[in-house]
This record gives C-alpha cells, sequence and structure tokens, in this order.
C-alpha cells in the first residue's frame, strides 16, 4: 500500500512538474501554451530569466521524479517551488488551489518518505564526516 501511494504521489508530481516545466517553456518563446497560465503568476516573473530557471528546474526535477534518480535532491530543489505554488494559489489566485493543496500534500508526503536523508540538515551542531 505504501509502495503503490509512494509511486503514484512520485509520478504524479514528476507529470505535473514536466508538464508545467514544458508548458513554461512556450510562454518564454512568446508561443500559445497548451495548458492554461495563471495570469497572477506570470506577473510575478518580470524578468525572463526567472521563469526560464524555474522552468528548467522544474523539467529537470520532473525527470527525476519520473525516472526515480536523485530523489532526495529532486525534492528538496522542489520544495520552495512547491511552497511559493501553493502561497500564489492560496492568496491570489484560487483557481487551481485544489490542484496545489495536492501538489503540496504528495510533495509533503514524499519528504515525509525520504525523511531519513534529510536529518543531517537539521543537526545543530553536525559533525564533519570521515
Amino acid at each position: 500500500m505504501v509502495r503503490t501511494l509512494m509511486h503514484g504521489a512520485r509520478l504524479f508530481l514528476g507529470l505535473v512538474f514536466l508538464l508545467a516545466g514544458i508548458n513554461g517553456f512556450f510562454v518564454v518563446f512568446g508561443l500559445e501554451p497548451f495548458i492554461a497560465t495563471s495570469p497572477e503568476a506570470m506577473a510575478l516573473f518580470e524578468f525572463d530569466y526567472l521563469l526560464i530557471v524555474e522552468k528548467t528546474l522544474e523539467v529537470i526535477c520532473g525527470l527525476l521524479l519520473l525516472t526515480n534518480r536523485f530523489m532526495p535532491l529532486a525534492l528538496a530543489v522542489l520544495s520552495p517551488i512547491v511552497v511559493n505554488i501553493l502561497l500564489l494559489h492560496l492568496f491570489l489566485d484560487q483557481s487551481l488551489l485544489l490542484l496545489a493543496v495536492i501538489l503540496f500534500i504528495a510533495h509533503a508526503y514524499l519528504l515525509f518518505i525520504y525523511r531519513d536523508h534529510f536529518k543531517r540538515i537539521f543537526e545543530t551542531k553536525p559533525r564533519p564526516l570521515g
């Protein structure tokens, strides 16, 4: 059961971020996106390079999630993006709030599953490895 839920969350996040990342590149290149974009979200990207960096990270992390490679790294990189998505849809654009909440829950679940990989980050007095 846990394994199935973990794979489902991983595939869901991977697909969402891969598709959202590719969709963002349509916007960058002035093409019509295949998924409607939030005007409120696009207003936050005053400079194109911010959109390019975020969408590149989304594509890379989406691929990592889908291929089940470097999971802790992908989850760590996506953490601020997921929180930003949730806060944006909570306070500025409620149109995709349900998706943002599901995205947040799936991400939090995977962080919980991989929690052993993050324990050393929270040590108050870390000792050097070796």
